[in-house]
């Protein structure tokens, strides 16, 4: 199992761990619900180190990156990040990605830690562009500072202002160090992730100076459980959960990012057949006002027939009601239908909602 350069201070902070995509994870800190607050109401600090950095460069960067994505990159200006994925041929989802471009010959893309390797081996296989590919995610630490205060924390020690518009970056200093900081996340709330590289040193040093300067919002480190939960109340895909490579990004809810306009990418022939001849399943939100704990797997149902799967399920901690994603058979998919959650034998009532389950 991996660490992350954070590894002692989670050891320190007496977090529990666990093993997540090859590496030895925080799960949670105090309770999840309490880390799942702070990060709403205040501010929360993320170790994502074990996230996948992959540089993309050379004269024909911007037509590779275009071809093996869904999203249009020509739209994308340096500064810029573009979330999108990337599909087989068959229109399966390799993965989803946020696409960062540094320059008109250089971009990074930050993928799922579970697919770093496979996401590497997948570029390299549909390099006929001739650009130069690099997996640096061993080099770069990441942390992700989410919450409604991340702003002012962190503009205590950044050498520059911090007038990010939402989806871009630069480069900046945090705490004396050369990082790229973007204005992203997986919480739906106003935050930061930052990017760098150096040792266990260089990264408990910025740890400790972010944590100073959020002491007066009461900065909270925040786990992989609370992080689950904050993007499942957005509505936001967790690759392995309701994304993979036996769901496409059109009924998914992906459509928005996949531009079937632009010239020829990997699975677009695929996908433009799965549209013309009509989605069979549709990824939808639920929501019940029962007591009741919807998990990844349970079978969605009418009238005691199947009609779906969830994907991902919790009680929400900010409407301490049970929400889920799931696909649901086309023709049931609609707009306030009640379907059930299928408990072990027990049908419990939801209906079918817009996300994201908490409006922002």
């Amino acid at each position: 199992m991996k660490k992350t350069k954070f590894y002692n201070k989670h050891e320190m902070l007496g977090a529990k761990i666990v093993e997540f995509a090859g590496y030895l994870m925080p799960i949670q800190y105090n309770s999840i619900i309490a880390e799942h607050k702070a990060v709403r109401n205040t501010v929360g600090v993320f170790d994502v180190s074990h996230m996948g950095e992959i540089f993309i460069s050379g004269n024909k960067a911007r037509d590779f990156v275009q071809y093996i994505t869904v999203n249009d990159v020509s739209k994308l200006f340096p500064g810029r990040v573009q979330y999108s994925a990337m599909c087989y041929k068959d229109g399966g989802i390799v993965d989803d990605l946020l696409v960062y471009k540094i320059s008109e010959q250089e971009f990074m893309l930050v993928v799922n830690a579970s697919n770093i390797s496979k996401d590497f081996s997948w570029m390299v296989e549909n390099n006929k562009f001739g650009v130069e590919i690099k997996n640096y995610s061993d080099d770069y630490s990441l942390l992700a500072v989410q919450g409604p205060s991340s702003k002012e924390v962190l503009q205590k020690i950044c050498a520059d202002k911090l007038n990010l518009e939402y989806y871009h970056f630069f480069r900046t200093k945090i705490a004396g160090h050369d990082m790229i900081v973007s204005r992203t996340g997986y919480t739906g709330e106003l935050g930061y992730e930052l990017y760098f590289k150096g040792n266990e040193n260089v990264a408990e040093e910025i740890w400790d100076k972010i944590f100073e300067a959020g002491k007066e919002f009461d900065i909270q480190p925040i786990g992989l459980g609370a992080r689950d939960t904050l993007r499942l109340e957005m509505g936001f895909c967790l690759y392995g959960n309701d994304i993979d490579q036996t769901t496409n990004p059109l009924e998914a809810g992906l459509g928005w990012i996949t531009k079937l306009n632009k010239d020829s990418f990997v699975g677009k022939e695929a996908l433009l057949k799965i549209k013309s001849e009509g989605l069979k399943r549709k990824l939808t939100g639920l929501i019940s006002d029962e007591k009741a704990f919807p998990r990844h797997g349970y079978e969605l149902t009418v009238n005691s027939n199947k009609v779906g799967i969830i994907t991902s399920g919790t009680v929400s901690p900010v409407l301490d009601k049970p929400i889920a994603l799931g696909y649901i058979n086309i023709e049931n998919a609609l707009d306030e239908n009640v379907i059930n959650f299928s408990i072990r034998g027990k049908e419990v009532p939801a209906r079918i909602v817009k996300l994201p389950f908490v409006k922002k």
